[in-house]
C-alpha cells in the first residue's frame, strides 16, 4: 500500500542517491565534503566507490591494512579525516582491520538493518563514508569492535 510515509521516504533516499550520500544517509544530514556521485566515481577507485558511497563489505582477509603495525593513523580513503589511532588496532581474527575506539567526533553512528540483522554501521564524520560497523564484542578498555573496511581507510605512518 503506497502512504505518504512510504512516498516521502523514498523520494528522500532518491534525493540521497542523487546527491551523492551513501544509501543509508537521509537527505537532511549535511557532511562538510560532499560531491555528486560522479565526482565521486572519479575521486574514488571502484572498491572505494562500493564501500564508502554505496555500503558494500570488502572480502574479508583482503586488506593490507590488516599487516599494518606501525604507530600512525588510520584516515578516511574518501576525504582523509583523521579516524583512529594506531594504538587502538587489534587483531580480531575477523578479517577486516578493527579497533577499540575511535578519534573523537571522526565518526558516526546509524542502525543498520540490512541482512535481517540489527548492526550499528560507522560512517565517516566529515563525508559521511561508510567505514563498516561496531560491535559490543571488543577488548578493554572499550569492549567495543570497530571493524573497518580497509579499502575505506588510508594509513597515514607517524613523523
Amino acid at each position: 500500500m503506497l502512504t505518504r510515509r512510504l512516498l516521502l521516504g523514498s523520494s528522500l533516499t532518491a534525493l540521497a542517491v542523487a546527491a551523492g550520500l551513501p544509501r543509508w544517509a537521509s537527505a537532511a544530514e549535511a557532511f562538510a565534503v560532499t560531491h555528486t556521485e560522479a565526482e565521486w566515481r572519479k575521486l574514488l577507485s571502484p572498491d572505494q566507490f562500493a564501500v564508502l558511497r554505496q555500503s558494500a563489505t570488502e572480502r574479508p582477509g583482503t586488506s593490507p591494512l590488516m599487516e599494518e603495525h606501525r604507530r600512525g593513523t588510520f584516515t578516511c580513503a574518501g576525504c582523509d579525516l583523521d579516524l583512529f589511532s594506531s594504538s587502538t588496532k587489534f587483531e580480531s581474527g575477523t578479517g577486516w582491520p578493527s579497533f577499540y575506539a575511535p578519534l573523537a567526533k571522526a565518526v558516526g553512528e546509524e542502525k543498520d538493518t540490512t541482512l535481517g540483522m540489527v548492526r550499528i554501521a560507522v560512517h565517516c564524520s566529515r563525508c559521511g563514508g561508510h567505514l563498516g560497523h561496531v560491535f559490543d564484542d571488543g577488548p578493554k578498555p572499550t569492549g567495543l569492535r570497530y571493524c573497518m573496511n580497509g579499502v575505506a581507510l588510508k594509513f597515514k605512518p607517524a613523523a
